[in-house]
Order: structure tokens, then C-alpha cells, then sequence
């Protein structure tokens, strides 16, 4: 078994990707979700966790041999993102979604030198909003942030067309595709229900896949 078929088999194991596409979740956005994605739950489960982290810090070392500085996204990143630079023998840092209130109201916590090369670990990826924003904040403060390593990402149209139109690779460690055909193979999910669950993650806005 490759590696993301394994990782993805891990992360069906633990419970952090959930398939229940008979009862669809309903995401914050009001999309029908028939995935649950929860990678907190790796903390919990030594096993996986291991097996994620180290992905994690193998895809920087070969992806990005460059990398000064590890920066989590707030809050799932952080945790990854401390084991990984930990792996590395590199510092770490993480990105607020907004300054403090109080203090020395910083969004970005951690030393940071101008021109430091930066990799983004974040834990989920959909429309690439919330961790584009993460990369404009660094860019910002003058690091160049070589690209984002991410434990899922969904493959969604809206945020490949995001990270390209800013310039930023993504690197996952498993996605939506993978965990299907896990999935299938597992006998977690019956093989009929793959091409629905396909139509969802090419647009999500299009309710036609619920039976």
C-alpha cells in the first residue's frame, strides 16, 4: 500500500475521516457534506499520529530542503506543526485568523526573520481560503513562503484555481480521491457510492449526488 492510501486508511480507522454519505453532514457554509474531516483525532491515536508526522516532516525535507521555519495555521495546524519542525531540528511558529486584542497584539507568533524561507503546514484543505490568507500574513511580515504541506485536502476546483492564481503549491498527504477508493476497498463505503461522492467534490454547491 502506497503511502497516501495508507495514511488515508489511518485516518478512516481513528474516525478523523468520517464517510456518511447516506446521512450528509451539513458543513458551517450550509453545504451537504458526505465527509467529516476531524484530524484532531490523530493526536489521539499514537499510531496514526506517528505515521502522519513523519509524512510530514519527510514531504518538507525532500519538498522544500530549503526551509528555515515551520508555521502552523490556528488552531488544527499548530500541533502538526510542532512535531514536524521538532522532527526537522527547525524552529516552529503558527498564524492567528487575527491580531490579539491585548498584549503586543500579534498575528504571527513565534521569532520571525525577514526573508525566512517558510512552510505552511496545515491540517485540511477545501476552498484554500483560510490558509491563503495564513501565506499573505507571512508574505507580509517579508518571509517567502516556499509552499503549504497538508495532512487532506479535497481537491476542490475553487481552491486548486486559489492556490495557482497566488502562486503557492499545496502538498497533501492524502485526499478526498484516495480515501474513497480506500474506502471501497475497506468495504466501508459500497463501490456504487464512489462516483456520487465524486460528483460532490466537483462541486459541492450541487446537491444532485444526495440519493
Amino acid at each position: 500500500m502506497d503511502k497516501k492510501k495508507e495514511i488515508a486508511k489511518g485516518l478512516l480507522d481513528i474516525g478523523a475521516v468520517f464517510l456518511r454519505p447516506e446521512e450528509p453532514f451539513t458543513w458551517a457554509s450550509g453545504i451537504k457534506s458526505p465527509i467529516y474531516c476531524d484530524n484532531r483525532l490523530i493526536l489521539t491515536a499514537p499510531a496514526v499520529r506517528t505515521m502522519v508526522e513523519e509524512a510530514l516532516a519527510e514531504t518538507i525535507r525532500q519538498k522544500y530542503p530549503e526551509a528555515e521555519l515551520i508555521m502552523g495555521t490556528a488552531t488544527a495546524g499548530i500541533a502538526h506543526a510542532a512535531i514536524a519542525a521538532h522532527l526537522l531540528g527547525l524552529p516552529m511558529g503558527y498564524v492567528r485568523s487575527g491580531a490579539k486584542d491585548h498584549g503586543r497584539q500579534n498575528q504571527i507568533e513565534g521569532k520571525l526573520e525577514p526573508g525566512q524561507k517558510v512552510v505552511i503546514v496545515e491540517d485540511l484543505i477545501s476552498t484554500a481560503g483560510s490558509v491563503l490568507e495564513v501565506a499573505a500574513v507571512l508574505r507580509a511580515a517579508g518571509t517567502e513562503v516556499l509552499g503549504i504541506v497538508s495532512l487532506f485536502t479535497y481537491g476542490m476546483q475553487k481552491g486548486l484555481d486559489r492556490l495557482a492564481e497566488a502562486k503557492i503549491q499545496n502538498t497533501s498527504l492524502t485526499e478526498f480521491d484516495t480515501v474513497i477508493e480506500v474506502a471501497v476497498q475497506e468495504g466501508i463505503i459500497p463501490s456504487t457510492d464512489r462516483e456520487r461522492l465524486l460528483k460532490f467534490r466537483a462541486n459541492p454547491s450541487d446537491e444532485s449526488w444526495i440519493l
